[in-house]
């Protein structure tokens, strides 16, 4: 059943507002799968906060361009749909690769990192890249590592003179 007016203005101004707020694009196609397919793919992209777009050609395009993005959105493919990654720049990248490698009908076409258009290679790539909380966690134990090898030096050298300690200790007695 095709789409009201009304419904099509609401879906342009949805992607409006999620290009706008996004940190990445991902473009997919999704021919070829089932619906709980599909189903769980949302879900998981909702757990990592990203929005999922099932949109036509024509409405993407108007909303790329008014956000001033140049991308060829009629060379996509089929079955066109965009991954709105609203919280990490690789989430949508990461979540869709995985799901891709289980699942052979999901196409990726492309996304937008930072303006610029990425072909499939240029996701994958993205895909790859570690997430914030990964960065995080790697930041903290490079910045907890010299402290913590300051303290092993210190206990190293109070155990030193402890042992010494016993030794003369022992000696004596």
């Amino acid at each position: 059943m095709p789409k009201s007016k009304q419904q099509k203005e609401e879906a342009l101004n949805s992607a409006k507002q999620d290009i706008q707020g996004a940190k990445s694009l991902v473009f997919v196609g999704y021919h070829g799968l089932s619906v709980p397919q599909l189903e769980n793919l949302r879900n998981q992209l909702r757990e990592e906060q990203v929005k999922f777009q099932v949109i036509k050609k024509t409405l993407i395009k108007k909303a790329l361009d008014d956000a001033k993005i140049d991308v060829d959105v009629k060379n996509l493919g089929q079955g066109l749909a965009v991954a709105y990654a609203m919280n990490d720049e690789v989430s949508a990248a990461k979540i869709l690769a995985k799901f891709q490698k289980e699942n052979e009908s999901l196409q990726i076409y492309g996304g937008v990192l930072e303006e610029k258009f990425l072909d499939e290679a240029g996701v994958a790539a993205l895909s790859k890249l570690l997430s914030k909380p990964e960065l995080y966690a790697k930041l903290v134990g490079s910045i907890n590592a010299p402290v913590s090898g300051f303290v092993n030096v210190l206990a190293g050298t109070m155990r030193g003179l402890v042992q010494v300690l016993n030794g003369i200790k022992d000696s004596k007695a």
